[in-house]
């Protein structure tokens, strides 16, 4: 059964779809309520659902943005059902999203920013140019000012976020982050293993992370 994606403002979800996100989450390690849920409706301005047949799948809230006059898609809370097919999942909710962009900013380089719990989430930027932070490079003056005004975005306080390892410490909840677990964990490069050191999840530590999808690449997409 092929995967659907709907992206709707936030003010359009239903207490019945809030209920099927609480769902996920339960099954994972954010453990987020409605209640909580019920927050990122007032932070976000979209949200896309995957859904196959009648069951939720995933879902995502997110915005399309200007930051400075630079496109941006920025992904705030997201998480994905541990089932077999959570690649797809993930991999249609992100296409969804990218086509949205080039319809917001036809012909242009665009950014994608969010927060990542583990290493795992790095699946989502697979198709990205110039990821960072990335292995064996060392982030300019620029990249790290754009985690800065990331972290900004997406509320870290300054003094709880290092733009040097683009680490955000947590407050104990687990992260606002793009919530997967890769069906290939093993294979994952060790070195982006390695980005994550610091990372604790579970006291609410995240990666703030962004890549580039180049508008050429985003003009294949229909």
């Amino acid at each position: 059964m092929a995967i659907k994606v709907v992206t709707k403002d936030c003010t359009q979800l239903s207490d019945a779809e809030l209920a099927e996100m609480a769902d996920i989450c339960a099954d994972g390690p954010s453990l987020y309520e409605v209640g909580q849920l019920s927050k990122q409706v007032e932070a976000w301005v979209l949200v896309s659902l995957a859904r196959e047949g009648n069951g939720l799948k995933g879902f995502s809230f997110c915005t399309l943005e200007r930051i400075g006059g630079t496109p941006s898609v920025l992904i705030g809370l997201a998480s994905i059902k541990r089932t077999s097919k959570r690649s797809s999942v993930l991999r249609a909710i992100l296409a969804d999203q990218f086509k949205r962009a080039v319809m917001a900013f036809p012909d242009e380089d665009v950014l994608m920013g969010t927060r990542f719990a583990t290493a795992s989430g790095f699946e989502a930027f697979r198709t990205l140019d110039d990821i960072i932070p990335r292995p064996d490079h060392k982030a300019t003056g620029e990249e790290r000012a754009w985690g800065r005004r990331l972290a900004k975005r997406f509320s870290i306080s300054s003094s709880s976020y290092d733009d040097k390892t683009f680490i955000a410490t947590g407050d104990g909840s687990f992260p606002l982050a793009l919530d997967y677990e890769s069906l290939e964990a093993d294979k994952i490069d060790p070195q982006i293993i390695e980005l994550f050191k610091g990372v604790g999840a579970k006291r609410g530590d995240s990666l703030v992370a962004f890549g580039w999808a180049m508008a050429e690449d985003l003009a294949k997409i229909k």
